[in-house]
């Protein structure tokens, strides 16, 4: 596997990192008993685990919430999709034959691997080299003050406390199939309505509504 011997990585595991490019479709079709979502479980923990350790020792006056903030742009699905194109791992997805995916879901997919990855690369290797991964394909980009994902919602919480206002989101509507669902979410301010996204999750949703609140107001 290339990505593997671009980073001198020698696995002790081949199974393992195999196993992070499965695709259910592809589990599905074949007969496997697993895909990569259990890596991606792995890898989501020690993604975190990493990140939070590397920003908390860079800059010590950040509190509690601007670490959480800084860390969630670093985290995202954007930022984990960007991270996976860089290294090219989509080559190695392996989807099921008659698997249907939309793009929205195919980004998703590829942001899911780069996690999946860092599950193997972390039961194979251990934490350090997990650090040592992440010190080329991550830290690159926060040493850069990369902009991710952008918390809409926090600084529009943080404007209504100070004005005396209530915000709430509201769901307005939601359409498609089960596993393509687009979601649509109404910011209201004392119960009237000032802005209104969409999204592929709610939360996706909300953050677009709070983006056009904060342009309204």
């Amino acid at each position: 596997m290339q990505v593997l011997s671009r980073f001198s990585i020698k696995p002790l595991n081949k199974q393992l990192y195999d196993m992070a490019f499965i695709h259910e479709s592809y589990a599905n079709e074949n007969g496997l008993k697993e895909c990569y979502e259990r890596l991606e479980f792995i890898g989501d923990a020690v993604l975190d685990l990493v990140i939070s350790e590397y920003l908390y020792n860079q800059d010590k006056t950040l509190s509690e919430g601007e670490l959480t903030r800084l860390r969630s742009n670093y985290v995202c699905k954007k930022a984990l999709f960007t991270y996976s194109q860089e290294l090219g791992l989509v080559e190695y997805i392996k989807l099921g034959a008659g698997a249907e995916l939309s793009r929205r879901e195919m980004d998703s997919v590829i942001a899911d691997v780069f996690e999946s990855l860092l599950g193997a690369l972390y039961l194979d290797q251990g934490l350090e080299m997990v650090k040592e991964f992440l010190k080329v394909t991550i830290i690159p980009h926060i040493k850069n003050d990369e902009i991710f994902f952008y918390d809409y919602k926090s600084q529009l919480k943080q404007l209504c406390d100070q004005l005396g206002w209530n915000i709430t989101y509201k769901l307005h509507n939601e359409e498609g199939k089960s596993h393509n669902k687009t979601f649509t979410m109404l910011g209201l301010i004392n119960g009237e309505e000032y802005g209104r996204g969409q999204g592929g999750s709610k939360k996706e949703a909300e953050q677009n509504a709070a983006r056009m609140v904060l342009q309204k107001i």
